[in-house]
């Protein structure tokens, strides 16, 4: 009797979702035996059956399905915590495949063990050579600092300050520290000088690194009385932009490359392009989210407060083209006069350099130890 009547709760809830146009994500997954995975922070989530992976993101008509991009009729959405797509594309995902196996083979319904089994290559206990792994898997040794703007390119300014110059000065104290702990370290520019947006993420890759750290000051354009209001850090990882406020951050970070005709800038990405980048830099993704919760460990107690939650994502160009996990931290507001006024001051500078070392050796440890879990 409570499989008769579970059936028939389950029918009427897929044929509500159907009527209504929109189809629940998790009685579809049901429906196809396949098994649902839901990624809060970076609001996506994934369908996987024993042959295939389809990726989706929230607010974006896109998904990734069989190595291709597939357009959606409209964007996944998310309602009363219920994940929900338009009813007319559930059809182009997990369709039986054409093939002398039999159907219970051909749609399986997986349990939480063999959804274990799907982890990722990186994630097994397998010996691999040091020289072989990516950034990311491998022992965090040598770390990219990135000083944002320099030379023609002065950044946003303050009442007194320059950004590059407050970066710059931050980024040799930064240097300085991490030395300390055994790292080597390499800056994108150790002076007054104009470096392209995507030769700073090229020289990264170069350098091999372990992790990318693009450093900034933040700003707004308003009333005095605003900009007294307006404070705080915030750190931002590479991925679709949340709101309006991190779209014009990106924006505003990435216009240099398009007033200094940088070539193939642009202040945004697509819908598409962001797809095709997640897909490459999924394998650094969460070791970015790592690090950012060490950053916000580290920051937190400091003089400059968080501004909102302290997390963003967005397209910033100097991120897109590093193959490593990386963040751009801005680390108050220059246009905020209490926040300029310590980041210009020697005591400063010093403590935010302090507490960014810090975050550094606290995320190569958690990665040291994640990788002794594996055996490695």
């Amino acid at each position: 009797m409570k499989k008769i009547l579970w059936v028939l709760l389950f029918c009427l809830a897929t044929a509500a979702t159907v009527w209504a146009g929109k189809a629940d994500i998790e009685v579809f997954a049901q429906s196809k035996g396949v098994s649902f995975h839901w990624y809060p922070v970076q609001k996506t989530f994934t369908l996987v059956s024993k042959n295939d992976t389809a990726k989706f993101a929230i607010g974006l008509p896109y998904a990734s399905y069989q190595g291709k991009t597939i357009e959606l009729s409209s964007a996944p959405t998310l309602n009363a915590g219920r994940i929900q797509i338009d009813s007319a594309d559930t059809a182009k995902f997990f369709e039986p495949l054409k093939s002398t196996s039999s159907s219970s083979e051909k749609v399986a319904a997986l349990s939480s063990s063999s959804a274990k089994n799907m982890e990722p290559p990186a994630k097994k206990a397998t010996s691999v050579a040091a020289k072989n792994e990516t950034a990311g898997t491998r022992e965090v040794k040598t770390i990219v600092i990135d000083p944002g703007h320099g030379g023609k390119d002065s950044g946003a300014l303050g009442a007194k300050a320059q950004e590059k110059d407050i970066v710059l000065a931050v980024s040799k104290l930064l240097k300085k520290e991490l030395e300390k702990e055994g790292f080597n370290v390499k800056m994108t520019r150790d002076k007054d000088v104009f470096i392209e947006l995507g030769q700073r993420a090229n020289l990264a890759n170069q350098w091999d690194g372990d992790l990318f750290i693009s450093l900034h000051c933040n700003a707004i354009d308003a009333t005095p009385e605003k900009k007294k209001q307006v404070k705080g850090y915030h750190v931002y990882v590479l991925r679709a932009p949340e709101s309006e406020e991190d779209k014009a951050i990106a924006r505003r970070e990435n216009k240099v490359a398009t007033l200094y005709g940088e070539k193939n800038a642009k202040e945004e990405l697509t819908p598409i392009e962001w797809f095709k980048l997640e897909a490459r830099l999924e394998k650094y993704k969460q070791n970015s989210y790592m690090f950012t919760e060490e950053m916000l460990k580290a920051l937190d107690g400091g003089k400059i407060r968080r501004q909102a939650g302290g997390v963003g994502g967005a397209g910033f160009m100097v991120l897109v083209g590093a193959l490593m996990p990386a963040v751009l931290y801005e680390i108050g507001f220059i246009s905020n006069p209490e926040d300029e006024a310590y980041m210009m001051s020697d005591a400063g500078q010093k403590d935010i350099a302090e507490r960014v070392s810090k975050a550094v050796t606290n995320y190569k440890a958690a990665v040291h130890n994640y990788r002794e879990t594996l055996g490695r």
